[in-house]
């Protein structure tokens, strides 16, 4: 996959609106959207175990009510999107929708987040609805571990990921979130994986998403740590022209030019300088910042009668309070699960 192919978007449309600036001046562009809080695994850094205060259906926004947010959105000046849960592929008719959704004008990136255990069926037809952008959670390619850690099978998960690579999506990045005493072993053989099917690799470190006790000095593996560690069997120099995608990973190349991502959300203190990101709940709340309780109620607006002006100011006000920074590394206690959030 070519670094200067995966950077392409589909041309601005005529008369797309102008990007919205937050209080910080960070130009925000980009609307993470969860259409699900339900997933077919049960990570414990996203979902507490034994979990099971799911929303009922009429809860969630129906998928005329996201796409209609959606062209509101485009009209606001966002032009990325990507579909998130929970697992995005659990909910009835998603790849329908999908379909619709790549039929908006002014869509200029649109990505899907999944596990891909339920990936492989459908990979075809949604790269040819249009998703550009598939990033598949993939901690470990050590089959206990990994149904350990998702209560899953990782067959299915690597079947989903060889099914995304043969339909030929632009972009594909598998996403390893770094647990002490698990990713260790897992970090050569996770890049000669993502090497062999010309997939983007980005390590992420854990963060207290779910409970606080997720995470502790004891599982917490620094990015820089693990970069360092590959350093060791393969030489890493920092890729200062690439930039993958609409997020905060900082990329390096490997001596065969394989691209490696690291996401420092922890010990970054620079992680959200240009943080270009909001996102909307599959409950109808959007958030201007994963790490930070802050949430607007744009659900009552959509089915209390108002218009698109009404949607827009509260895409607006939410904006003008948009955190300069997340409050993870402070006493963060997590008011919601990351599956009732959204990826």
């Amino acid at each position: 996959m070519n670094p200067k192919d995966a950077n392409a978007t589909r041309p601005a449309p005529a008369g797309a609106g102008q990007a919205l600036l937050d209080w910080s001046r960070r130009k925000v562009d980009y609307l993470r959207i969860s259409i699900t809080d339900r997933c077919n695994e049960r990570c414990l850094y996203c979902m507490p175990q034994g979990l099971k205060d799911w929303k009922e259906h009429d809860e969630i926004l129906s998928y005329e009510e996201v796409l209609r947010v959606v062209r509101i959105a485009v009209a606001l000046g966002f032009s990325k999107f990507r579909i998130t849960g929970g697992e995005p592929l659990v909910r009835r008719d998603a790849v329908l929708f999908l379909e619709q959704l790549g039929q908006v004008p002014g869509i200029r990136s649109l990505g899907l987040s999944t596990n891909a255990t339920l990936l492989a069926p459908v990979a075809r037809r949604l790269q040819q609805a249009g998703i550009d952008s598939v990033n598949v959670s993939l901690d470990t390619l050590d089959a206990a571990e990994y149904q350990r850690i998702t209560l899953k099978d990782l067959a299915s998960a690597v079947a989903g990921i060889d099914a995304a690579v043969a339909a030929g999506f632009p972009k594909i990045k598998l996403n390893a979130v770094l647990m002490r005493g698990k990713s260790e072993t897992q970090l050569l053989p996770l890049l000669d994986f993502a090497r062999e099917r010309g997939a983007y690799l980005r390590f992420i470190e854990l963060m207290p998403l779910t409970t606080t006790q997720v995470l502790t000095r004891e599982n917490f593996l620094p990015a820089e740590e693990a970069r360092r560690a590959i350093s060791e069997s393969i030489p890493l120099e920092r890729a200062e022209d690439v930039r993958l995608g609409h997020g905060p990973a900082v990329y390096y190349r490997t001596p065969t030019g394989q691209l490696v991502g690291f996401i420092g959300a922890m010990t970054d203190l620079h992680f959200c300088d240009a943080c270009n990101k909001i996102r909307l709940t599959s409950d109808g709340k959007i958030r201007p910042c994963l790490g930070n309780h802050l949430e607007f109620d744009l659900k009552s607006i959509l089915r209390g009668g108002g218009s698109d002006d009404d949607v827009a100011d509260l895409f607006r006000r939410t904006l003008g309070l948009k955190p300069a920074e997340h409050e993870f590394r402070g006493q963060y206690r997590p008011g919601r699960s990351m599956t009732a959030i959204g990826g």
